[in-house]
């Protein structure tokens, strides 16, 4: 049995690049949605955010004087484009998905509701939460705090290049220290960048408990399933 029954994946969208670094490698999506689908298959409600940085690198686009309300939206449009396409390779699968998004753009996403959201888990299908919250200067860490918080999931695993929380980058620093228990409090005062501090303090607040792993190791997604001791977690005591 799955430890965590609930869960929301939060992935960066520079995962679906792969090798190239920008867009998105259908091959990549391909091999990614057989894991989702093994995750889906074993009993678990899932859910996921997935950011849009294969998309538009932001930073460099704001040194360059562009307003970042509108680079914010071009963010938003990015998730949706990276949901609907790992969406399509579920699909391919025979898994059920939809895709639900924070601004109206029918009739390729529906908008989001709790209600819609809390039917579509329920009924077996994996679901994609689009468009961050739907507003600028919110990060897609804080969209995805907020629905696990709104829908009451288990747990929010966060995927990323690295295995867990260190107090420093451990690819530019081999010294860093790695954390395998970390609480709320410590993350904000530590200032660690896994994740905005917006969305450390709601995860806080509705105490639902992080967990940080890598998904580019070789059967990350039987430690979901397992709810091996690996990566780092995350909460209040």
């Amino acid at each position: 049995m799955p430890k965590y029954k609930r869960i929301l994946l939060k992935l960066s969208g520079e995962v679906l690049a792969g090798e190239n670094h920008t867009g998105i490698d259908f091959r990549v999506v391909q091999d990614f949605a057989g894991k989702l689908a093994d995750i889906r298959n074993a009993g678990v409600e899932l859910s996921l955010v997935i950011g849009g940085g294969n998309m538009l690198r932001g930073r460099d686009a704001q040194e360059l004087g562009f307003d970042r309300v509108s680079l914010d939206g071009i963010g938003m449009l990015g998730t949706v484009m990276n949901a609907l396409a790992v969406k399509s390779a579920l699909e391919n699968l025979n898994v059920p998905a939809k895709v639900l998004s924070a601004v109206g753009m029918p009739p390729i996403a529906e908008l989001y509701r709790r209600e819609l959201a809390r039917d579509y888990l329920k009924a077996g299908n994996v679901v994609f939460f689009a468009a961050g919250t739907g507003h600028p200067f919110f990060s897609t860490d804080t969209a995805a705090a907020l629905r696990a918080a709104e829908l009451g999931l288990d747990c929010i695993v966060k995927g990323t290049k690295v295995d867990g929380i260190y107090d420093r980058d451990p690819n530019k620093f081999p010294d860093a220290v790695f954390f395998p228990e970390l609480t709320y409090s410590e993350a904000i005062r530590r200032n660690l960048a896994v994740m905005d501090t917006a969305a450390f303090a709601l995860c806080r607040e509705s105490r639902i408990p992080l967990w940080v792993m890598s998904v580019q190791t070789p059967g990350w997604e039987k430690n979901i399933i397992e709810g091996s001791n690996i990566g780092t977690t995350v909460k209040e005591d």
